[in-house]
């Protein structure tokens, strides 16, 4: 999948073959078979060129990346735990990404100040609640119900 998202096209079990050769032997049916393997569990498309088949990726690193941490992080049985554990494994230019991510996905409308008010106060932390961990993404200003 490496090779099909590095180029972004559509690509022939020919040119991943080339590509990979330059770094280790490999055969061409290995290649051809992997590609294969990745079209029926549906990771690629490919369509008929000639004799040979263009291989394209359905979906971009990106997607695959998050679904992998969507997955990983709905099987936990304590969601919010399992973000704070995250969060605290990554490098401090992660976090900037995490916080530009954030600001993309909640728009202009939902951005707070740049700098904040005289009469702001530090956030403060909620008081333990019992009963199951809430799942964070679906908090609301009504308390999550």
């Amino acid at each position: 999948m490496s090779r099909v998202w590095k180029w972004n096209r559509p690509v022939t079990v020919r040119e991943v073959l080339e590509d990979l050769q330059k770094e280790r032997s490999i055969a061409y049916t290995t290649v051809m078979t992997v590609l294969d393997n990745l079209h029926q569990k549906g990771w690629v498309r490919r369509e008929a060129e000639g004799r040979a088949y263009r291989y394209e990726a359905v979906s971009t690193r990106a997607a695959y990346a998050a679904a992998l941490m969507n997955d990983a992080w709905s099987q936990s049985d304590n969601p919010a735990a399992a973000l704070v554990a995250f969060f605290g494994m990554m490098s401090e230019e992660q976090r900037r990404s995490l916080s530009d991510a954030v600001r993309i996905v909640q728009g202009p409308e939902t951005q707070e100040p740049t700098e904040p008010s005289e009469s702001a106060e530090p956030a403060q932390r909620p008081e333990p609640r019992e009963g199951p961990p809430e799942n964070p993404a679906s908090a609301q200003d009504d308390g999550g119900r």
